[in-house]
Formats: structure tokens, sequence, C-alpha cells
């Protein structure tokens, strides 16, 4: 029997044979390829990747710079505190994490879910996303205890500004408080949650206070908890900042202007280091450091007395009587008046169809310069202005200090104003009148000054002529920003009759015999008086109506030397109010005074029964 074979057509085609042989030979290649580009050519890069799952690099926050008084006291420190970040690409449940984190801290979950949406721009997702800067110690514990349920929370050690002296120091020191957009996007070295300086100091100082932050390798396993890290680049604390302010002497300022609306300004005259620095009212500083409360700021802000005003800096008043310094300077200086010209006081000064009185009913008679600042007379000065006129006037303030800032180290320093022609008609569209000139010239009217530069003139009087910057930093070198247009012999002509001022006239309670005691009184109007013959008590007429009392002085002993000024707002008069608490101050800088010394030689008689022996008030209309 034959057995049948397959035909030819039956056996599989050879060409099929190979065609599948080189396809696998094809995806061989292709994996091979693909082998060789993922693990040699990119074997670098995602080794890379593969070794940041488990190590990261984090920042590491560096300690704020302390400021301190000139002895060394702390006036603002940073403390440790403990803030909650959450690493997003650790947590699987962001929503559900953040619902937790609010049932345990009661913070707003709609306030968490903003902070995190304005943070993922900012915050790499394996770095932690700061939720709340500062934890209380029951919410921390509780945290603590659930962060194994809850993976991607992290507790965060940071730094906190503490002030210790709190309101007694918050206008020089100002403050901090967590960085804006604006400051985020000006400073690309600040991260979300990081705290900046807003006001004073802390603002004005910033750079150097901040520091720099440093950076660490972490180890992180499957669970996000961190093991090992490693120091890549340290933190840099930043510079302590010393200033010139005596705590013991600022408080005791505080002390005196307590329950009062003022300033109280306490300077060595030939450095320009401030040692005092007080504004009344204040506020505490720390409210700031977390953020302040929506009711908190609106207390304060609506506050009738402004307690977040630093008056010294910042306060721009009338300065009365004060005024009369730089009116005689400017007198002598341009020629328009001589140490012992005679001018004729009446009681009365007539400018067209207008009065102008003196504070004294009947007037002072017969004054030189130096009886005119001893007793303060209106007269001669309304003279003295309406010959020199605004502009010449207002040329000579520019160049002693007035109405510029002094270039002192804190924010928003207002400048004041002394008034021209040219800035009437820019300002109201009218014409300047002689009147005008006339109030200006005792410091009413459109004059206005700041406490601190009443203190930098007095001390450019005192110091020999030099407008020195006003310095809070003790380690700052003095700076003569200018000189005085007055020559010496004028200006001790000023000095002498200051001191004679103490001895014999309005500043009589600064009277001591074991020092140089010098000052000048003002009593600065606030509204019009309707009727100038008709004057009521201080405590008769409404708060906002009283006059501010000023006191600006120097006092000299053992070879030191201060420039003491204080303003009392709505106080009254100057030398019954002001005079008192400058005199409390000298206490202080000189030790208490030696008994009441005799009444010096040439002083004037004592005033006669019912006649004010203070300055009762500059009134020029």
């Amino acid at each position: 029997m034959r057995l049948e074979t397959e035909t030819p057509q039956q056996h599989a085609p050879r060409s099929g044979l190979i065609l599948l042989q080189a396809l696998v030979l094809g995806l061989f290649c292709l994996f091979t390829l693909r082998l060789w580009y993922l693990q040699v050519h990119k074997g670098g890069t995602f080794s890379d990747m593969a070794r940041d799952n488990q190590l990261r690099q984090v920042l590491i926050g560096s300690a704020r710079g302390r400021i301190l008084d000139r002895s060394g006291t702390p006036l603002a420190v940073s403390e440790p505190s403990f803030a909650l970040g959450l690493v997003r690409e650790d947590c699987e449940d962001i929503d559900g994490t953040l619902t937790k984190v609010s049932e345990w801290t009661g913070v707003d979950k709609h306030v968490l879910s903003e902070t995190v949406k304005r943070g993922k721009k900012r915050v790499k997702p394996f770095e932690p996303l700061i939720l709340i800067t500062d934890l209380p110690y029951e919410a921390l514990a509780r945290i603590e205890a659930n962060a194994m349920l809850y993976p991607g929370l992290e507790i965060v050690v940071r730094q906190k500004r503490y002030y210790p002296t709190g309101a007694l120091m918050s206008h020089v020191l100002g403050y901090v408080a967590e960085a804006n957009e604006d400051e985020l996007e000006k400073n690309p070295q600040l991260s979300l949650g990081d705290s900046v300086g807003k006001q004073g100091l802390e603002l004005t100082h910033e750079d150097e206070l901040r520091g720099s932050k440093g950076r660490k390798q972490v180890e992180v396993d499957a669970f996000g908890r961190q093991h090992n890290e490693f120091i890549l680049e340290p933190p840099r604390a930043g510079a302590d900042l010393k200033l010139s302010i005596d705590i013991g002497l600022q408080k005791e300022c505080s002390r005196l202007l307590e329950g009062q609306a003022g300033a109280l300004l306490v300077m060595e005259p030939d450095t320009g280091k401030i040692l005092a620095m007080v504004s009344q009212p204040s506020f505490d500083n720390n409210m700031f450091v977390l953020g302040v409360p929506a009711d908190k700021w609106r207390e304060l802000r609506d506050n009738p007395r402004h307690p977040i005003q630093n008056r010294v800096t910042q306060g721009v008043y009338p300065p009365g009587s004060v005024f009369k310094l730089l009116m005689a300077a400017a007198g002598l200086s341009e020629g328009f008046v001589r140490p012992g010209d005679v001018v004729a006081c009446p009681g009365v000064y007539k400018v067209g169809n207008r009065d102008f009185h003196d504070w004294k009913k009947g007037g002072h008679g017969a004054l030189d310069l130096r009886g005119a600042l001893v007793h303060s007379c209106d007269i001669y000065f309304y003279k003295l202005g309406d010959r020199m006129g605004i502009d010449r006037l207002h040329d000579y303030a520019v160049a002693s200090g007035f109405g510029t800032r002094t270039g002192i180290d804190l924010p928003h320093e207002k400048a004041g104003l002394i008034p021209s022609k040219e800035w009437k008609k820019k300002r109201f569209g009218a014409a300047w009148s002689k009147g005008e000139t006339v109030i200006a010239s005792i410091g009413q009217g459109y004059v206005l000054t700041s406490p601190l530069q009443i203190g930098r003139y007095l001390s450019a009087l005192v110091n020999g002529g030099r407008l020195m910057k006003p310095e809070l930093v003790e380690t700052e070198a003095p700076q003569v920003d200018a000189t005085l247009p007055l020559k010496d012999g004028d200006r001790q002509v000023i000095l002498d009759a200051m001191v004679a001022t103490v001895e014999s006239g309005t500043a009589k309670s600064l009277l001591r015999s074991d020092a140089v005691m010098a000052g000048k009184t003002g009593t600065a109007q606030v509204v019009k008086l309707i009727n100038a013959d008709i004057r009521r008590k201080t405590h008769e007429m409404p708060y906002e109506q009283r006059d501010h009392a000023w006191l600006a002085s120097w006092g000299r002993k053992d070879g030191k030397t201060y420039v003491v000024v204080c303003l009392v707002e709505h106080g009254g008069h100057g030398g019954e109010v002001s005079g008192p608490l400058v005199r409390k101050v000298y206490e202080y800088l000189f030790g208490p005074a030696p008994g009441k010394p005799p009444r010096a030689a040439g002083a004037a008689p004592a005033a006669a029964p019912g006649e004010p022996a203070v300055d009762p008030g500059d009134v020029g209309d």
C-alpha cells in the first residue's frame, strides 16, 4: 500500500518564517534600545529622580537679629514656635486632612483651603506649605498624636518675634507680621508664612535683621517620615541692632506722659543720638506678630487719640512760642534786628484793619530781643515777621531744617509745613496776606512742625550750629546734614536768653542750682478765639479746643548736655503743663535738684496778683 505524502503547496512558506523571525528580532532590538536609553543614556537622570523620592532638600529658617538698648537690654527677641505644614506630595486626601486640621485648631476650613491654593504656586509639592504659623499647645499635642493617621502633616519649628517691653517701645521698634503677596513677589528669599518688618526699625532695618535661610537634605520613608538629615548650607542669623535708647529713661518718660496724648524726646545735641522717644498713647506691638484680630484693629484705628501714630516723627503741630527761637535767629542773621534794639509792646499790633493782640493784656512795654524771648512777647515778633515777609521767613526756616524731613531711620516721617506765597497760591488759589505773616511769626496759622524737628533745631543751637541727623542706632557715626545760617555770636544771644527764661521767665520750673538750664515754653492755639480779650481756663474748654503745651529745653551738668522737648496735646499752657514733666526728666538725668536756689540777680519781679506767671497762650487774632 502506498502512503500519500503532502503536496508542496501544504508546506509553510519560507518567506513567512523569515518575516516572523525578523519581527521577533526587531522587537528584541527595540526593547534592547529602550533598555539602553533608560539605563544608560538616561540612567543618571532617573537615578537622581529615584533618589529624590527618598531624599529632599528643605529650607532651614534663620533667627531674626535682636534689638537691644544702649546697655544691652533686649527690646526685640526671637522665640521658638511651632507651625503646621502640609506636604502635598505625601497627602492622599488634602480635603479630608484640612477638615481634620480645622476641627483640631478651630481655624475655618475655607481659610485653610485658601492658604493651600495661594501656596501651590510658591511651595513645591514635597516642601511643607505652612497652614498655621503658631500652634497653641493643645492643638500641637492633638496633631502629634494623630500624625500617623494623616500623612503629609508636619510640625515645623520656626522663630516668632517677641517684644519684652511691649507698648513702651512700639513706636520705635514697630513690629513684624506675615509677608503679603507684594512682599513675596519683591523678595524671592521669602517663603509663604515668613514674617517681615512692617513698621519702625523692624521695617527700615529689615535686610540686616532678617538674616538668610539655610538648606538641609533629609531622608523620607514611604510614610513621609523624616529620618536622616544632612546640612548642606547652615542658616545665617540676622545681625543684632544696638540702639542709643536708654530703656530706663524711656520708662520714666512714658510714666510721666501716662494718661496724656503727647510726645517726649531726649537727645544728645553733639551726636544726634536719641536717648528717649515716647509717644502716648501707645499700643502693644506683640499683637501684630501673629495677626491682630479685626475687632482690636478697629479699636486702634478708630481711637480718637490715634495710638498707632508716632507723635515725635509723624505728629505735626503749630509750635507756638517755641518758634520764636527761629524768628530771633532769622532776625539777627538777616539783619532785621540787633540784640540791643528796643521795641515797644503796647499790647496790640494793627495790620490794615485788623488788631493782633499780645498774650499779656496791656503789653510788655519796651523790650529788647532777650526780653522778648524771656517773656515771650508776641508784639515784638509780630513786628519782626511783618518786616521780614513770609518768603524770607520761609527760606530761612527751611535752611534751618524746618519744612523738611530730618532723615531719621523711621518710616513715614512728616515734613511739617513752612508756608510761602507760592504755597498758598497753589494750595488755595489765593494771595498771601500780611496778617498771615504776623500769625506765622509766632508759630501759628499754617506753620506746622514735629517735636523731632524742634529737638534737632535746638540741638544745632547748642552744638555750634550743626544740624545733625537724628540717630536711633548706637553704632551709627554722627552725621552732619547742614549748618545753621547763624553766626556764633548771634547763636549765643539766643542761648543766653533761653537760660534767662528759666531764671526769670516762663520756664522757671526747670531752675536748679547745680546745672545750667535753658528753655522756651510755647502754648499753641488750636482754634481761633472769637474775642481775644475773653479767655477761659483750660479745664473750662472742650478737650479738642484746648491749646497744645510745648517746652523745648537744654541742660548741662558735669560736661554732659541734653536736649529735652515735650509736647502735650490739648494740655494748656506750656510752662504749667510741660514744665513739670521736663523737670522730672532732668531729675532722672542729673539727679534730684539740691533744693530751690535763690533768685538770680536781675531777675524779673514776681507777677502781680491775677497776672499769670507763665505764658498763657500765643494768640494771633
